[in-house]
C-alpha cells in the first residue's frame, strides 16, 4: 500500500472517537507515526498500541496538562510533529434563550481555546524548523447560522477568525495551515439528539462519515510542501 506520509509524525487531538479517531487511523495507514491526544487514557493507549503510535492522555481545556503533554511529546519525537490536526470538539443544540453559561464556556474552551493552545505550544518549533502542516477542523456552522447552534457557532466562527490570522502570519515561513469545514458528520455526538426522529435535523444517512473528513485531512497532508489549501469545505453529495 502506498504510504505518502512514511517518515513523518503527526498529532491528532480528539483522537479517541469520531473524526479524530478516523484521522489518526488514516494518517497511520499512510505511514505517519501518530500521537493520539484525548482525555480517555485507556482508549488512546489501546489505539496507539494498535497503530504503532504514541498515546498522549491530556485535556485540551487544562493548560498545564496539555502543555506538559505536548512538551513531553516533542521531547519523545525529538522535534515537533510534521502534521498537527486539531479535531477535539464538543457539540450540542440549545436555543440562545436557554443556553447555559457552562455549555457556552465549554464550547469555547474546547473548540476554540483548545485549538489555540495546541497551535501556541507547537508553532514556535515548527516555524524554527521551517516546515509543517496544521489542520484545524472547523464546521459548516463556522460560516452559516443554524437555530440552536449559538454556543457551537460562536466557537467555530472563532476558529475561522483565528485561522485567518494564522494564515497571514504563516506566509513565507514553510509552515502551512488548512481549515476544514465539514457539514454534519455521523459521529456519536449526534446520539443524544436522535436526528433521524427530529425533522429539524439532518438524517444520519445524509451526513458525512468520519472517514470522509479523514480522507480530506490525508489529502491536505500529502500534498507537496509548495501547495497550500487555506480552506476546504466538505459537503455530502
Amino acid at each position: 500500500m502506498e504510504q505518502p506520509l512514511r517518515g513523518q509524525t503527526a498529532l491528532v487531538t480528539g483522537a479517541s472517537r469520531g473524526i479524530g479517531a478516523a484521522v489518526a487511523e488514516a494518517l497511520s495507514d499512510a505511514g505517519a507515526k501518530v500521537a493520539l491526544l484525548a482525555r480517555s487514557q485507556d482508549v488512546v493507549e489501546a489505539d496507539a498500541a494498535r497503530l504503532g503510535g504514541v498515546a498522549v492522555p491530556a485535556d485540551v481545556t487544562d493548560d498545564a496538562s496539555l502543555w506538559t503533554a505536548l512538551d513531553d511529546l516533542v521531547e519523545h519525537l525529538g522535534a515537533p510533529p510534521h502534521i498537527v490536526v486539531n479535531a477535539a470538539g464538543v457539540f450540542g443544540i440549545e436555543p440562545c434563550r436557554s443556553e447555559s453559561v457552562r455549555q457556552f464556556d465549554l464550547n469555547v474552551s474546547v473548540n476554540l481555546r483548545g485549538t489555540f493552545l495546541v497551535v501556541r505550544a507547537l508553532l514556535p518549533a515548527m516555524l524554527e524548523r521551517g516546515m509543517g502542516t496544521i489542520v484545524n477542523v472547523g464546521s459548516v456552522a463556522g460560516r452559516r447560522a443554524f437555530p440552536g447552534n449559538g454556543a457551537y457557532s460562536a466557537s467555530k466562527f472563532g476558529v475561522r477568525g483565528y485561522h485567518e490570522v494564522l494564515l497571514e502570519e504563516l506566509r513565507g515561513t514553510g509552515v502551512r495551515a488548512t481549515l476544514l469545514e465539514p457539514a454534519a458528520t455521523d459521529t456519536s455526538i449526534w446520539d443524544p439528539l436522535d436526528p433521524d426522529h427530529d425533522p429539524s435535523l439532518p438524517a444520519r444517512e445524509a451526513m458525512l462519515l468520519p472517514r470522509d473528513v479523514a480522507d480530506a485531512v490525508l489529502y491536505v497532508a500529502s500534498l507537496p510542501p509548495r501547495v497550500r489549501i487555506p480552506l476546504l469545505q466538505i459537503e455530502h453529495s
